[in-house]
């Protein structure tokens, strides 16, 4: 590991020792101190957005359940844990909707889509993440068959992107955006149905090493339910490590994690390295909701070319 990432992993293990030093001097306060607290600085703590840096997918709460993590209920009981995100087809008004795509493998044609908002009406304002407006990512329940691209958007509000499936299957569709009318990321999904003759990918055992396009990609670290870890990629070719990373969605890399058997998102924020340099190294913060295994996606850009590099690890 070279020297900038691990100051960057020194620096995330300070910063994790501050929080919990912060969540333990507010459980020894008493009540009436904590909301004292609260009163001076107008607010109660919450997770930073992707409206602040870059778009990361993760399991940000709403402001409502931001407030719920630092109350109980009207019964004395504790809320229940924030719901991760990539699970539902509608959200806080928003919804995802007319989804088409060509019916079967082969078939030329556009797979297109629409996002309502709380008022009916199709959402035409976005706030811009990762240099997006939107990222859509298509994926077989099995994991396979993934990408992640950017369709376009028409006057009407309706996203398109010309389409054509390469393997038969059920998919899941994911619509990752910020509505401007509230600046908080939302990841909306539904699920196409692909005819054909289909062969199932079967889930294997753990990887730290994926080549693509004749890169070696290794990972270090693994997710850790309920806390935050380093995941360090290396990007290598025959042997020598690839420096000539290009800026891909405005990161080193991009990165999506999902859980293996729901497909939900874990919480993933991209590191940026102090040095500037472009490569080998790309590292993020992965939080993972529960313990269990999940699927790594890396996307990355050498001499031009986006390269995904995949992987699976378990989460305890």
């Amino acid at each position: 590991m070279s020297t900038p990432v691990r100051l960057l992993a020194f620096a995330a293990a300070l910063a994790a020792v501050f929080v919990l030093a912060l969540v333990g001097a507010r459980t020894l306060l008493p009540a009436d101190l904590a909301q004292a607290g609260q009163d001076r600085t107008g607010h109660s703590s919450s997770n930073p957005s992707e409206k602040d840096s870059s778009m990361d997918h993760s399991t940000a709460a709403t402001p409502s359940a931001q407030h719920s993590e630092d109350s109980h209920d009207e019964h004395g009981q504790a809320p229940a844990a924030d719901p991760v995100r990539g699970l539902t087809v509608a959200q806080d008004g928003y919804q995802l909707g007319s989804l088409t795509a060509p019916a079967v493998v082969g078939e030329d044609g556009t797979l297109s889509f629409r996002l309502t908002g709380p008022d009916g009406k199709r959402v035409t304002d976005y706030t811009t993440a990762h240099d997006k407006d939107l990222h859509l990512i298509v994926v077989r329940s099995d994991g396979s068959q993934f990408r992640h691209v950017h369709p376009s958007i028409d006057g009407a509000g309706t996203w398109s992107i010309p389409w054509r499936w390469a393997a038969a299957g059920s998919y899941r569709v994911f619509a990752d955006f910020v509505p401007a009318a509230t600046g908080d990321t939302l990841t909306l999904t539904s699920t196409l149905e692909v005819a054909g003759d289909l062969q199932p990918v079967q889930l294997g055992a753990d990887t730290t090493e994926s080549t693509v396009d004749g890169l070696t990609v290794t990972l270090d670290g693994a997710p850790a339910a309920g806390t935050s870890s380093m995941l360090i990629f290396t990007v290598t070719r025959d042997g020598t490590p690839v420096t000539t990373l290009q800026p891909y969605l405005g990161a080193a890399g991009h990165l999506v994690a999902l859980r293996v058997g729901d497909l939900a998102y874990l919480h993933v924020h991209p590191m940026d390295d102090p040095t500037g340099k472009s490569g080998p190294e790309v590292a993020f913060m992965a939080e993972a909701p529960t313990a269990g295994r999940y699927l790594l996606y890396l996307d990355f850009q050498v001499d031009g070319r986006v390269h995904t590099a995949t992987f699976t690890t378990t989460a305890r």
